[in-house]
């Protein structure tokens, strides 16, 4: 039996911070801002591959904990090479409101190298390059 999806169209992130995170991902990450929805708080932006559509949280909570939550436990983001990786990671690592979780890293055993960050908003975000 085949697959009767085409891939994901976007994805939807509740954050504790539209802004923040809208400014992470724009000037932190090279996206674009091409919509949202001011009654429903939200911003839509794109690396030119994948969508990402940014809400806002309404009320405050106790925050995503990746054990005890059934859904998202990370967004994986992918970087042509290692040297962007890197330089990546550079810009990321004191963006003000970001959490590094681990600097570049092996994947396991590698080849695959990424990190691991919370953005301003809340979401768990990896980045990552695998040569194969």
């Amino acid at each position: 039996m085949s697959a009767k999806t085409l891939g994901i169209d976007h994805l939807g992130l509740t954050v504790s911070d539209l802004e923040a995170s809208l400014g992470f991902f724009t000037g932190a990450l090279g996206w674009t801002k091409f919509g949202g929805n001011a009654a429903y708080p939200s911003a839509y932006v794109t690396d030119g591959h994948s969508k990402l559509t940014l809400w806002q949280q309404k009320e405050a909570g106790s925050g995503f904990d990746r054990h005890a939550n059934v859904g998202l436990h990370h967004t994986a983001l992918k970087v042509a090479d290692e040297a962007t990786l890197n330089a990546v990671f550079e810009t990321v690592r004191d963006w003000p409101g970001v959490a590094v979780e681990f600097g570049p890293e092996f994947s396991g055993n590698g080849p695959k190298v990424h990190f691991m960050i919370r953005e301003p908003g809340g979401t768990r975000l990896e980045l990552s390059y695998d040569p194969r």
